[in-house]
């Protein structure tokens, strides 16, 4: 399989869209989906941020999600979202990979991912990232990871 990152194009978002949309996703990452108009205006504001970086993954020529870059707290972090027919096969980890090495080069780096998701925290381990916090966030709780 052949996964890559590539700007974001207007025919990525309603696929993009589709894969916030999904409950166990959403569940997954701890980040609540939007509607359509939530949706296009967060979309528009982070594509318009010259301090994010966001970009499509594409796996074997199909759309499979997003990564991204962005500044929270004083700390830049990363992000990713897989669409659910990808989950299993690599993606997440090869996007990864290439985004710390090819996308975003500040050191430290950092992500947070739900505890109840242990997929993704591997996929951020594989990476390179060690746990470095758990932090409460309401009923959830949340680890904090850091890639030097």
């Amino acid at each position: 399989m052949k996964v890559r990152l590539r700007p974001v194009v207007a025919s990525d978002l309603p696929v993009h869209f589709e894969h916030q949309a999904d409950p166990e996703s959403a569940a997954l990452a701890a980040v609540p989906s939007r509607d359509r108009d939530a949706f296009d205006t967060h979309w528009a504001r982070i594509l318009a941020d010259p301090a994010v970086v966001v970009l499509t993954i594409e796996a074997d020529g199909e759309v499979a999600g997003s990564a991204l870059s962005f500044v929270r707290d004083g700390r830049r972090q990363v992000g990713y979202r897989i669409g659910r027919e990808h989950w299993g096969r690599g993606v997440a980890t090869a996007a990864l990979t290439e985004l710390v090495a090819r996308n975003v080069t500040d050191r430290p780096l950092f992500a947070r991912v739900a505890a109840h998701n242990p997929a993704s925290r591997r996929v951020l381990e594989k990476c390179g990232f060690r746990l470095v916090a758990r932090e409460p966030d309401g009923d959830l709780e949340m680890l904090l990871l850091r890639l030097d």
